[in-house]
């Protein structure tokens, strides 16, 4: 009679050595079987609503409106100003502030749409020069030729031809200011 080996085996829940009954057997009692099962169980779970959330927000995408999309790119480009500026002061009232900062545009989006995403129109300005003095624009105006040339901010203050962004361009200008 030939006599074969048994070789033990680690459970593939607790981790134990155990001698299986089965070729097949992966776990050394029931107890750990039905661990094993619950842990796969609640795998699937996560794995499947993690595919319903990445679904909603691929359908979500889908349905923004281009202003939808310039409003993120908004907040996006605003954030990166106030990085871009970060430790310098005002640029209207030259005052290091303790409160919160804004990207104050130096032509208003409503004056000139064309520069509302122009690094050289928008620039780090506290909330008070920003929203309770309407952008404090003759201190902002003399601050910027200092900061950016009397060449720039004439060229800022001319005539612009409009621009009609698509939404591929405002993804990719999302990405880059990103």
């Amino acid at each position: 009679m030939l006599k074969t080996k048994i070789k033990k085996r680690k459970c593939a829940h607790c981790r134990n050595e155990f001698v299986p009954a089965r070729p097949m057997q992966k776990v050394c009692s029931i107890d750990c079987a039905v661990a094993l099962l619950k842990r796969d169980i609640l795998k699937r779970k996560a794995s499947e609503e993690k595919q319903g959330r990445k679904n909603l927000r691929e359908a979500k995408e889908r349905i923004k409106t281009r202003g939808d999309h310039l409003r993120e790119l908004q907040t996006i480009f605003n954030a990166w100003i106030r990085l871009r500026d970060h430790g310098q002061p005002c640029i209207s009232c030259q005052r290091h502030h303790k409160g919160q900062y804004h990207a104050g545009h130096y032509r208003s989006v409503g004056s000139e749409p064309a520069l509302r995403f122009s690094p050289d129109n928008v620039h780090l300005q506290c909330q008070p020069c920003n929203t309770h003095l309407s952008g404090n624009l003759i201190p902002y105006r003399v601050n910027l030729i200092k900061k950016i040339g009397l060449d720039r901010v004439e060229w800022l203050e001319g005539k612009h031809e409009p621009i009609k962004l698509t939404i591929d361009e405002i993804k990719q200008m999302k990405s880059d200011y990103r």
